[in-house]
Order: structure tokens, then C-alpha cells, then sequence
């Protein structure tokens, strides 16, 4: 399949650039791909959409707010976005080419990206406060940058002090820093708890404790599972043939009581209805061969695009993506292509907003 078969054209006022002010009252496109039908609905009317014995599978990861706005010794402002740290039992493998970094000097180590790096020198000393200054030591071949912060700076305590959330650019904040406080809920999951993303699960950021109880008053099981999110979501498709991309592997854990309700579900015929793509890769990544989804920590690099046989998945909520992102290729492949091409430019037509803040669609 060639690359421009996921294009469309968005006007740039559908980018939504603030989040509803509740949650619930964003739009929700609800899609039937059997009666190939919509509906325009609010999401605060999932719930008359959901039959008892439903599971409706979460993502509660918790986004870092690992945006971080430093200065380096020459004054010059520095943008960088935390991606990873090197842990203390996996730094060998973790630093690969970079191995040779002193570990005693630099017992904290992040791998980071880091906006205008072309021109940055090894060993730049970046200043994020008066307390708290690193360095940015070398780049590796990812493209990331390695960050060293010295004994006794603990940077992830610090983030509530120093970071912003990690939105994505096409929310333009331009330096507008009394956003933070908004954006550091509202770009957020009201059920996050697993701290580790590097961008928010965006499906679930509709969804409020009111919402979430009236599903469950309607004997819905809601049921979590933890995805980090990382760069492989965002990464863009360049070649040609989108069979030849690769996602980067992504890690993810399935709790004992949602692998045994899903599989209890299945048996039963009951539909489990994914919030998300990340919920939707984890789990079509967890089937085994006997047919149950195993539990327990696993990876997923599953790249799904049109052609895929979705395997536990019944319905899915998501939002709506970008042009030839490999979530939107997901989505094509779960609801049928030429159907989310017309619901797509049915969103655009009636002026829904897109992407991270954007409005929703329910796929059954």
C-alpha cells in the first residue's frame, strides 16, 4: 500500500489547540462498520452504546511532564523532551556507543530529544534552574541525546518543579507558560496511575469519575492494562511501501485480572472494547497459541494497517489522527478504509476538532 492512500487535508482550524472545558462534552463520532452508519453524539453517550457483560479496556499510564526549557552557558535557550531513562541495572545496553560515558561521574543518564541539536557540541552543560543543571553528553545514533545529571539530583522528583507536559507540536503554546496548569490535568487521564509516557493515551483523556461509574452502574467491566507510550507511536512513515516501515518495540503489562476477564469475556462472546490504539496493540499482541491472552509484562512492535485480522478487539474509541501516521493506518484497518476515509471527511465537514485535544469517534 502506497503512503498517500492515508492523506487527507485538514483545514488548520480543526486542530484543536485547547481541550473541551468537561471532558465528557467533547463530540463522538459513533461509526457501525456492518450498516457502514454514523451518528453525531456528545462522549458523555457512550454509555447508551455498551450492553452489560461489556469490557472496556484502559490505558492508565501517567504521562511525565518531561518538557524541559534550559539554558546553556552561553545563554541561549535549549528545549528538551525526556524519553527514557537509562536505568541503573540495563545502562550498558541501554548506552550502546555511548557506553564509554563515565557511569560514576553520571549516575543519573536520560535519553532525550533535544529541539535544534544540530548545532549542539558534546558536553554542553544545560542550566534548568539554579539548582538543577546536566549535561548533555553525547548523541547516539537514534537521534536522541544523552542527558547526565550528577549524584544527587533526582530529576524525576523534580519534574513537578521544572517540566511541562510533553504536548505535541502541533498545540502551540508559543512560550506561553500559564498554560501549564491546564494542560498539566488536562493532558492527562483521570485513571493514570503507571507514571512512564512520554505522551498522553489520548482515547481516554474524554472520559471523567462520573462518566466512568455510569458505564460501570451498567455492568460494564472497566479493566486496565499499562502501555508507556513512546517515540515508535510518533514516528513518521517514510517510505513509500508502508509494509516496509518498523515501529520501535514498546513495552507493555497485562494484569492477571484483566488477562482472566478477557479471556472469561471471550468465551462468553462478550465484546471488549479497546480505549485506544495502544490498548488495541497490547492486546492483539497478547494472544497465544491456545487462544487466551497471557498476562504479565510483554513488547509489542505490531505495526497494523489495512489487511490485519483483528484477533480481541470488538469496538474501538480513538480519536482522530494524523495524516499518514501509523495510528491512523490502525484505524483504517479496524473500521475498513474507503468507510474511515467518509467518516473522516464527514468530521471535517461538520467541523470536529482533531488530534490530542480533539473530539472522539466510537468504532462498533
Amino acid at each position: 500500500m502506497k503512503i498517500q492512500e492515508f492523506d487527507y487535508h485538514l483545514p488548520p482550524e480543526l486542530i484543536a489547540q485547547h481541550p473541551v472545558p468537561q471532558r465528557d462534552q467533547s463530540r463522538l463520532l459513533v461509526l457501525k462498520r456492518k450498516e457502514k452508519t454514523w451518528e453525531h453524539k456528545i462522549f458523555a453517550d457512550l454509555p447508551e452504546y455498551l450492553n452489560p457483560g461489556d469490557l472496556l479496556i484502559i490505558n492508565d499510564t501517567k504521562v511525565i511532564p518531561g518538557r524541559l526549557y534550559g539554558r546553556k552557558e552561553s545563554g541561549g535557550k535549549i528545549e528538551i523532551l525526556l524519553v527514557k531513562e537509562v536505568k541503573n541495572g540495563n545502562k550498558m545496553a541501554a548506552l550502546g556507543e555511548a557506553a564509554e560515558v563515565s557511569l560514576s561521574k553520571w549516575p543519573n543518564l536520560w535519553q532525550c530529544l533535544v529541539k535544534g541539536s544540530a548545532k549542539l557540541r558534546e558536553n554542553t552543560p544545560v542550566f534548568f534552574n539554579e539548582e538543577i543543571q546536566g549535561t548533555l553528553l553525547q548523541p547516539l545514533s537514534s537521534g536522541l541525546w544523552l542527558l547526565g545529571l550528577p549524584a544527587g539530583v533526582d530529576l524525576k522528583k523534580r519534574l513537578g518543579e521544572i517540566g511541562f507536559p510533553p504536548l505535541p507540536p502541533y498545540i502551540k503554546r508559543n512560550g506561553d507558560f500559564r498554560r501549564k496548569a491546564e494542560d498539566l490535568i488536562r493532558y492527562q487521564t483521570v485513571y493514570a496511575q503507571q507514571e512512564g509516557s512520554i505522551a498522553a493515551p489520548t482515547a481516554g483523556l474524554h472520559f471523567t469519575p462520573e462518566l466512568l461509574e455510569r458505564i460501570k452502574e451498567k455492568g460494564v467491566l472497566v479493566l486496565p492494562i499499562t502501555l508507556h507510550v513512546g517515540l515508535g507511536t510518533f514516528l513518521p512513515v517514510k517510505k513509500e511501501e508502508v509494509e516496509n516501515h518498523h515501529l520501535p518495540a514498546e513495552s507493555f503489562v497485562i494484569p492477571d485480572s484483566t488477562a482472566a476477564a478477557i479471556n472469561k469475556a471471550r468465551r462468553s462472546k462478550q465484546r471488549i472494547i479497546a480505549v485506544g490504539t495502544t490498548v488495541t496493540r497490547a492486546l492483539e499482541s497478547s494472544l497465544m497459541e491456545n487462544g487466551e491472552i497471557k498476562a504479565g509484562p510483554g513488547e509489542t512492535d505490531l505495526f497494523i494497517i489495512p489487511g490485519y485480522n483483528f484477533r480481541i478487539i470488538d469496538c474501538l474509541i480513538t480519536n482522530f489522527h494524523l495524516p499518514r501516521s501509523t495510528l491512523l493506518m490502525l484505524v483504517y484497518a479496524f473500521g475498513g478504509k474507503e468507510f474511515m476515509r467518509a467518516a473522516y471527511a464527514e468530521a471535517i465537514k461538520e467541523k470536529y476538532r482533531f488530534y490530542s485535544y480533539g473530539d472522539a469517534m466510537f468504532i462498533i
